[in-house]
Order: C-alpha cells, then sequence, then structure tokens
C-alpha cells in the first residue's frame, strides 16, 4: 500500500501550503501529519479562483500552526531527509519569500494578499 509510515518525516502539500511534518497516522486516502515546520505560506485569497481580487470573499488563509495535524492526501505527501527547521523561524521565512514575491506582483491581488499577510504577521505575533 503505502511505503511512508507513522513517525516518518515528510513534506505535506495542503492546499497552497507546503510543511514538514511527522506521519501520526495512515489512513486508506491521506496520512494524517502533524506539522513541524512551514516551508511555503499558504497564498490569499479564493482557492477556486487563484490570484484573483474580484472574488466574493478574499480569504485570509492562516499557515498551519506548529504541531496541528492535518489530513493530507497520499500523493501531496514525500519523505524528508534534510534537518527540520524551527517552527517560528521557517513561519517567518516562507512569509518574508511571500511577500517578497508579492511586492514584485503588480496586481490588485497581490496588493490585498500583502494586507491580508500583514494582518496574519500581527497574528503570528512575529
Amino acid at each position: 500500500m503505502s511505503e511512508l509510515q507513522i513517525g516518518k518525516i515528510v513534506t505535506a502539500i495542503y492546499k497552497t501550503g507546503k510543511y514538514i511534518g511527522e506521519i501520526t497516522e495512515v489512513r486508506p486516502q491521506h496520512y494524517l501529519v502533524r506539522v513541524l515546520a512551514v516551508l511555503k505560506h499558504p497564498m490569499q485569497g479564493d482557492l477556486h479562483n487563484p490570484k484573483d481580487a474580484d472574488v466574493l470573499i478574499f480569504h485570509e488563509r492562516k499557515a498551519l500552526s506548529f504541531r496541528e495535524q492535518a489530513n493530507i492526501p497520499l500523493k501531496m505527501v514525500k519523505p524528508f531527509e534534510n534537518e527540520i527547521p524551527d517552527y517560528r523561524e521557517s513561519l517567518k521565512e516562507s512569509l518574508a519569500k511571500m511577500k517578497q514575491e508579492l511586492t514584485e506582483t503588480n496586481s490588485e491581488w497581490a496588493e490585498m494578499s500583502l494586507r491580508a499577510l500583514e494582518s496574519l504577521e500581527k497574528d503570528y505575533k512575529i
């Protein structure tokens, strides 16, 4: 069935974020993954209309928190062999990287995303 077992350290893509985590349960269609670090902060806005500012609700999307568990589809989980970074540092770095990319993107969606990320930064207390 699956080569990944409970306790294995993996990367996991959840919605539009990417995380490092530990498999805590193997299910038929998913792995239950406990988040240990953030590799890529989730995109802001509507998941069904990516990079579109003209949507009914522009969602503020938080990264999964430290040790939060999420059901991740099997195909979105891969083994991770490197050292696991500190969660807060990885969150700060992923946020800074996304803000830099948005600053270089001239669009209403990018501006709205930057405002959402600034709000999230206050929530994260970083």
